[in-house]
């Protein structure tokens, strides 16, 4: 994990660590893994890039590529991006559909590390 990319990373642990998660990074090639009360969230994180859209497919990839084989209803993701407009605006044009079938929730991460859920299962 490089840069800013990393900056996204510890705004989101920050604010995760804030709401009473347990929270570890870089485990078996996820970028963040929080615990708390039986639950498991599982995220992926975006920095900066020249092509949002296809880094949010990418991480929507990276997070289908890493779920449990078996349902586990205490399981679910997260997709975390910067807060700005091309990113968000990639983030958000996944079908809602999708992600609630998926259990994936969008949430951004402004330039003062501030966390704001998109969309998806409140956290």
């Amino acid at each position: 994990m490089r840069g800013d990319e990393a900056r996204v990373v510890e705004g989101f642990v920050g604010w995760l660590s804030t709401q009473g998660w347990t929270v570890r990074t870089e485990v078996d090639f996820v970028d963040v893994v929080a615990e708390k009360e039986g639950h498991t969230l599982y995220a992926e994180a975006k920095g900066a890039t020249t092509a949002p859209g296809l880094d949010v497919n990418t991480a929507i990839g990276q997070l289908v590529s890493r779920m449990p084989t078996e349902f586990d209803e205490c399981a679910s993701f997260a997709l975390v991006v910067r807060d700005e407009r091309r990113s968000v605006n990639a983030a958000i044009r996944a079908p809602q559909r999708i992600l609630d079938l998926l259990r994936i929730s969008l949430y951004a991460v402004d330039e003062n590390g501030g966390v704001r859920q998109l969309v998806g299962r409140r956290t």
